[in-house]
């Protein structure tokens, strides 16, 4: 079963068949925010801050098992690539998911694995097609 064409991000720029092939530069941002993203425990970190909206640093840290200052250091990460932001109240710094495209990211990332795996389950083979 596929996925649906994910709605809640890039509105109005055009589906990815529609556009012209990627440039070597766009290859390389594609290629280090993949590198930013494969990290199991800032897809944890970012899979709890979509649940729970915001969180601070020490919840965050207690909702992967991780020690704060761990987690500060994989949160400035992804605020350097401009996925989330912090915010101060008192003490406390508080983090947010500000690009919807990360959460479709994510979404289609699961989306692909449980396809996969549902192939694979039912028998398809996921490898090559043959004409013959």
């Amino acid at each position: 079963m596929p996925c649906d064409p994910p709605t809640t991000c890039c509105g109005g720029k055009p589906q990815i068949d529609k556009r012209p092939l990627l440039s070597t530069r766009q290859a390389a941002e594609v290629e280090a925010l993949f590198k930013a993203l494969a990290n199991q425990t800032r897809l944890l970190m970012l899979h709890a801050l979509i649940r729970s909206g915001e969180l601070c640093v020490t919840a965050l840290a207690d909702s992967v098992n991780m020690k704060p200052q761990a987690v500060s250091n994989q949160l400035q990460r992804l605020v350097d690539k401009g996925m989330v932001a912090p915010r101060r109240k008192g003490n406390n710094i508080f983090y947010r998911i500000v690009d919807p495209c990360v959460v479709a990211l994510l979404d289609r990332a699961l989306c692909l694995i449980e396809a996969t795996r549902e192939r694979k389950r039912a028998g398809v083979y996921v490898g090559v097609d043959s004409d013959t």
